[in-house]
């Protein structure tokens, strides 16, 4: 299994969930939760990252986040963002938010966020206008400049180790370590931690079978590109008992690259692999099938293809979040688990 990366900081766990993000911008919004001081004990906080060390003086009232999915902790936890990134990838309704995202706000009654279009790079600009306490970053692929900027308008939560390599996990406790609700992200983490262990429980086929999260370009079949080990998705399979085909294992060591391709040429080092998750439809899966050089992987050639529909919310929910999981993990499972029948 690949183990959550253990925080270390000096933070007092709350005792009690706080379910509102004050402020003058009616995006953040009063759940009506019987809000205390409690959580003001957890401060100051110090979280450490790949940049240093952010500390926190005080409780933040208007939370702000960057980059996929960082909004989703404060939202599981009862706290509505004053701005957080638009969706771009699985939104079916076009609207910049996902649908588990939606279901959340509703349940909380709150108006949708500021929505930061970061199609072309981070809007600096838009994040500075929601005037945040705090900007939520744990999982996201922030350089430098970009943290150093966002640092001249509030604390910023970066990741703790690798770009875009941060588990649902980590990025859980980080984010809700800032809000100062460091026992109840504990306590999600469990939650969710259960939920998908049943989940894979049902589904014993899945167990063990090596697995490649690849890209197929269907323009261009001579390369092979796959996740690593340090992406969420491969990774989020191999901790729930999944297995890591010997070429990805070998193509992630000594990288801090989480996407890599091979020439097509290579096919018989996937020799091992069980099972090809990839995003497409049938038609990729049938071209792969009759190209001479792909077919040549057993997966391929028995095909056992899964095939993640283009831009569709199950396609990203294969990138596991905190309210995914819960919406839509059993539809993602079967998926697999067909693909191996």
């Amino acid at each position: 299994m690949r183990p959550s990366r253990l925080l270390t900081t000096a933070a007092v766990a709350a005792s009690a969930l706080v379910l509102a993000a004050c402020g003058a911008d009616d995006t953040s919004t009063d759940t009506g939760a019987d809000a205390t001081a409690s959580t003001d004990a957890a401060f100051p906080v110090t979280i450490e990252h790949v940049f240093g060390e952010t500390v926190i003086d005080e409780k933040p009232e208007r939370v702000a986040s960057i980059a996929w999915m960082n909004h989703e902790v404060p939202l599981a936890l009862g706290v509505v963002p004053v701005g957080m990134s638009k969706a771009t990838w699985g939104d079916d309704d076009e609207d910049g938010v996902l649908p588990w995202v939606e279901e959340r706000l509703e349940e909380l009654d709150a108006e949708t966020p500021v929505l930061f279009d970061e199609t072309e790079g981070i809007d600096f600009e838009a994040v500075a206008d929601t005037a945040p306490d705090v900007i939520l970053a744990s999982y996201s692929g922030l350089t430098q400049e970009e943290y150093d900027t966002l640092s001249k308008i509030a604390p910023v939560v970066a990741y703790p180790e690798v770009a875009w390599g941060t588990t649902y996990q980590d990025m859980i406790l980080m984010n809700s370590e800032a809000l100062g609700l460091a026992e109840e992200g504990e306590e999600l983490v469990e939650e969710l931690d259960s939920t998908v262990t049943e989940a894979f429980a049902q589904h014993e086929e899945l167990a063990g079978k090596n697995v490649v999260f690849s890209y197929l370009d269907p323009n261009d079949l001579s390369q092979i590109g796959f996740y690593t080990t340090l992406d969420t998705r491969p990774g989020f399979l191999a901790e729930y008992g999944m297995g890591t085909p010997e070429v990805v294992a070998e193509m992630s060591e000594g990288t801090d690259e989480f996407y890599t391709t091979v020439s097509a040429e290579e096919a018989d080092t996937f020799d091992d692999v069980d099972l090809f998750v990839t995003y497409g439809d049938e038609s990729l899966a049938e071209a792969a099938e009759e190209d001479p050089l792909l077919s040549q992987i057993p997966a391929v050639e028995q095909g056992a293809i899964a095939m993640l529909p283009n831009s569709t919310p199950l396609a990203a929910a294969a990138n596991p979040t905190p309210l995914s999981i819960t919406y839509n993990l059993d539809e993602y499972l079967d998926l697999l688990a067909a693909a191996l029948a």
